[in-house]
Parts: structure tokens; sequence; C-alpha cells
């Protein structure tokens, strides 16, 4: 979807959509963390095939996946996960996912956005582009998973 369809969309220079970070998002907690980092850094590399990115998407991918378990510790609930559980709205409700999300959503546009430009000049620019593009990625991940996933939580 994100190859055929987001690819190629036209929201202007700061509306820069990766739905294929929902992947990542939603792998069980439970799953090895050299797994969750090997997935990602795989995602990421076939990203960056179509994109011609030359890894960019690889290395944030990766930085994602390595920040996942302190992220999930920030965000964990009273009692800890289910053994079962993932990272949808249906297993753990829609304003955890908000947090979790956007937080690991952040990362990933940081680092592939400045390493994109390569230096800090421009930095607020990127930085513009960053959160508008996390908060357009984010609300693309919700509308979705709220499509394909019910709310049980």
């Amino acid at each position: 979807m994100q190859v055929t369809i987001i690819r190629h969309l036209d929201l202007g220079i700061y509306f820069n959509p990766f739905l294929f970070v929902g992947a990542i998002l939603m792998l069980p907690f439970r799953l090895d963390k050299s797994l969750v980092l090997i997935i990602a850094f795989a995602t990421g590399l076939i990203i960056d095939v179509f994109y011609n990115t030359m890894g960019m998407n690889a290395a944030a991918c990766t930085m994602m996946a390595f920040c996942r378990p302190w992220v999930l510790r920030v965000y964990s609930p009273t009692g800890d996960y289910n053994a079962d559980a993932s990272g949808t709205i249906g297993s753990m409700g829609i304003r955890w996912m908000i947090g979790y999300a956007g937080t690991l959503i952040l990362i990933h546009h940081l680092i592939l956005f400045y390493l994109e430009m390569f230096s800090f000049h421009g930095f607020f620019t990127t930085l513009l582009k960053v959160i508008l593009s996390g908060i357009t990625t984010l609300i693309l991940l919700l509308i979705t998973q709220s499509i394909f996933f019910r709310n049980s939580a």
C-alpha cells in the first residue's frame, strides 16, 4: 500500500505519510527484541529500494524498533501487557495507541528527515516537516486501524 498508493499521493512538501511503520508498531509485544530489529531493518530496506533513499528508512525503522521497548515501558498499562497483546487499537485502545504510535512515529520521522537533509541548515523547516508528516502518518494509521481492528480495550 505504501509503495503503490501512498507514495504517489501529492499532499505537498510538508506532508509525507509513511503508513508502513504501522506494520512494525503492530508486532506482538512479547516478540524477541532482536527479531523486531531484523524485521524493522528489512521493512525499511524494502521501502528504501522503492523510494531510492539509500538506507535512510532502514536506519529510521531500526532506531524506531530499538526504542520500542523503552516506549512500551513508558506507556505500560497497570498490571503490564497481556501475553498476546500487540500494538493495535483493538488490543490497547485509541488513547494508548496515540501515545505509543505518536512517539515511535516521531522517532522514525526525526531520523529519516534529518538524515535526508544531512545538515542542520533548515532545522526548523525540517522540524515542521517531521511534525506535520508525523501527524499525517498517525491519523492515517488510526483510521486504518479503526477500520480493521475493533476496540476491545
